[in-house]
């Protein structure tokens, strides 16, 4: 009988010590192991409008590369979002998939909310099941590669961002998280451009997950600041007299907000148009 492994983590779900920790206990196991992977949804922090979409499309990105992670481990695993409330997730899952091992991986504290909790010693005593505890200080994760989001909407597929993305890339580890704040239009259409996007990025070798975001693009930002782990920040507009983000000084207050670097690339009309007829 394979042996089931249950993994639990949020916000450091895809941290390096998280993967090298699974990949041990697999191996101690024989290499005859089920991974299922959860990810309790965020609970976010107060002062912005965030939906419970958004909430679980970020938890979703984040679990589907954790998944991606351990697949080049060698770790075949499969996973899904579960209840905001750890405990509450966590003994679902044991219900469901039966483990006979539990990992849970926290932030380091006094950051982890799951600890200042003592989600870890709640878990050991409802399920009598051995629980190894996983600290992943996700800034120690800036050796392995450098998370950048990228914040695009109609510009998201504009060659001028694309050749930034590939130049960094090529200059060393990067993985990429692209938002779309969709603005007065639908999200189907924001939704429509993010998917070109993400395909011409991963034909370019680009490691990048995606999503469409709260139409105001400084909202949205400080959404993904609380979702995803962020070491640089590329913003992508149109020129000055065709940018509303622009002319609503959206580099200044984002630069204001966060002690991350900002960096601003212009994407022409001409280029959305070749894009387009291509």
């Amino acid at each position: 009988m394979s042996r089931k492994i249950l993994v639990v983590a949020n916000e450091t779900v895809g941290g390096r010590r998280l993967i090298d920790a699974v990949a041990a206990r697999v191996q101690a196991a024989g290499g005859d192991s089920q991974v299922i992977v959860i990810c309790p949804q965020n609970e976010p922090r107060h002062g912005y409008v965030i939906h419970d979409e958004t909430i679980r499309t970020a938890a979703e990105n984040r679990l589907a590369t954790t998944i991606a992670h351990l697949k080049q481990a060698g770790i075949e695993a499969t996973g899904e979002v579960m209840d905001p409330d750890p405990y509450s997730a966590t003994m679902d899952a044991v219900d469901h998939y039966a483990p006979d091992e539990i990992v849970i991986s926290t932030h380091p504290e006094p950051r982890s909310g799951w600890m200042q909790r003592d989600l870890i010693e709640r878990i050991k005593e409802a399920t009598g099941l051995p629980v190894d505890h996983v600290v992943v200080d996700l800034d120690e994760d800036r050796a392995e590669a450098t998370r950048t989001l990228v914040v695009a909407n109609q510009t998201v597929e504009g060659s001028s961002l694309i050749a930034l993305l590939k130049e960094k890339a090529a200059g060393g580890p990067h993985t990429f998280t692209v938002i779309c704040p969709h603005g007065d239009e639908s999200g189907e259409q924001a939704q429509a451009r993010l998917d070109h996007m993400l395909a011409k990025a991963h034909e370019a070798g680009l490691d990048a997950i995606g999503q469409v975001m709260h139409p105001d693009p400084f909202t949205a930002i400080q959404n993904a600041l609380q979702f995803y782990a962020v070491d640089e920040i590329v913003i992508s507009t149109f020129p000055d007299e065709r940018s509303g983000w622009l002319r609503g000084n959206l580099l200044e207050r984002v630069r204001a907000s966060t002690s991350r670097p900002v960096e601003h690339v212009v994407v022409t009309p001409d280029e959305i148009r070749e894009g387009a007829s291509a």
